[in-house]
């Protein structure tokens, strides 16, 4: 038993004597405020406000980045992604990946006796279904059925998706359906006896949103552009996402950890020409998706394990994408990583308890929308660190890796400090009324950043 595994078994969260099956459910830009059980007042999503309603609600959750590519890598490997080598969402053709030595939560499980699954978007690699690259079956994904990016060339009808190496050609129907049947055929084909781990990525809600008018036509008092197709493709996500749960019953797996959650915080409405339709909300967080505020990164999140999890509980605990290889490693008594971790298991939390955490969580972003590149928190306290002048506006088109050493060059030399216990929305910086705490946090924050960057 690693130092991690110990700290969480000493925090009275033993980790079970029979094999449980592991799933993540991700979603795609789905913002903080976009859920019904999160506070929005015109999306409807019955089946997750419902599965909230069934275990525990996080309301203190993070992504691992701000953006995508980071953010998966970051959860696959349960390290910060600027670890890896990815720092941007990653473009076709790009040499950004998520590299062959890093040890995946589903190459863990998989040693452990686990049947694993990928269904939906990938986006950690460039070159993707190339042997130049490690694909999702090189990270420890027995099945997987995937794209590099987008559902394309749109997310109705795809014709993009690749399963277990072979392109699939076109599909009839949206792609938060397809990724849902795919993933229910697989598991009719696992023994019953035999755990899974899944991992269901969703499209959507990210651009370019496509919506089936049965979900479209449920908002009919929508007046701007964009805003019944965004609120229809949540409720449609929602829709398929009842049809999984309902599966899982059905095979006999309703026992099973299941994740809800998001790679980062919602587009900005029409920050490029397609984005007319991002009508997501990170309501009450500052910013949105791309920024190291709150609302960049902070994501619904929920977790329903029946016999482990009270239904009906919520926690503020801050947890992060990087919690879940920990943490699946200690319900599987599966070692870790012979690598630095910066996530820890979060089994605790399930309880109602205090986290105990090595190091506090922390962030980074160059090419941010905002001002802060480095974040860390601790407890209550949260840290910014940005580039003192001169600082590149950001990329549409993403971080380039010829930009590397510049960017690591640039010192942070502007801080703030909030607390997010009292102010979530980041309204008041209480730097110049906290010298000793921002002291002590920014010297954290320096050492994190040198330490990754």
């Amino acid at each position: 038993m690693t130092r991690r595994h110990f700290l969480g078994a000493a925090a009275g969260a033993a980790a079970p004597a029979k094999p449980q099956d592991l799933i993540i459910v991700l979603c795609d830009d789905l913002g903080y405020g976009d859920l019904g059980c999160f506070g929005h007042p015109t999306i409807r999503t019955p089946n997750l406000d419902a599965f909230a309603r069934q275990g525990m609600k996080f309301t203190d959750a993070y992504a691992a980045a701000p953006v995508c590519s980071p953010s998966r890598c970051g959860m696959l490997s349960g390290r910060t992604p600027y670890r890896l080598g990815v720092y941007d969402w990653i473009p076709p053709g790009s040499d950004m990946h998520l590299r062959r030595d890093e040890v995946s939560f589903a190459r863990m499980l998989r040693d452990q006796g686990y049947a694993t699954c990928h269904s939906g978007k990938w986006h950690a690699n460039g070159k993707f279904n190339s042997p130049e690259q490690p694909q999702p079956g090189d990270h420890g994904f027995d099945h997987w059925f995937s794209t590099q990016n987008n559902a394309g060339p749109s997310h109705e009808n795809p014709n993009n998706f690749v399963r277990n190496g072979q392109k699939v050609g076109p599909l009839q129907g949206y792609s938060s359906q397809v990724v849902v049947d795919e993933a229910l055929a697989w598991m009719k084909t696992v023994p019953k006896q035999k755990p899974i781990n899944l991992f269901l990525c969703f499209h959507s809600p990210h651009e370019p949103v496509a919506t089936s008018p049965a979900f479209v036509d449920r908002y009919p008092s929508a007046k701007k552009a964009g805003e019944a197709l965004y609120y229809g493709n949540v409720t449609e996500l929602d829709y398929h996402f009842g049809r999984f749960l309902e599966g899982l019953e059905a095979a006999g797996r309703g026992d099973a950890l299941v994740i809800f959650t998001s790679d980062n915080g919602p587009e900005t409405l029409l920050r490029y020409p397609g984005s007319w339709r991002s009508h997501g909300s990170a309501a009450p967080l500052r910013s949105m998706k791309l920024s190291l505020y709150e609302g960049g990164y902070r994501v619904p999140a929920m977790v329903r394990w029946p016999g482990h999890i009270k239904p009906g509980t919520q926690t503020s605990e801050p947890i992060c994408g990087v919690d879940f290889l920990p943490t699946f490693a200690q319900i599987a008594h599966a070692p870790l990583p012979a690598k630095p971790m910066d996530g820890t298991s979060i089994l605790s939390a399930f309880q109602g308890k205090k986290v105990n955490r090595e190091k506090p969580l922390h962030w980074h972003y160059f090419n941010a929308l905002d001002a802060p590149r480095a974040t860390l928190r601790d407890g209550d306290w949260k840290v910014t660190g940005a580039w003192n002048k001169d600082a590149p506006k950001p990329s549409v088109s993403g971080f380039k890796l010829e930009q590397l050493a510049e960017f690591r060059a640039r010192p942070l030399e502007v801080f703030e400090l909030f607390n997010l216990r009292t102010d979530k929305a980041e309204t008041t910086d209480l730097a110049a009324k906290q010298p000793k705490r921002l002291a002590a946090m920014r010297e954290k924050l320096i050492q994190a950043h040198k330490d990754v960057c």
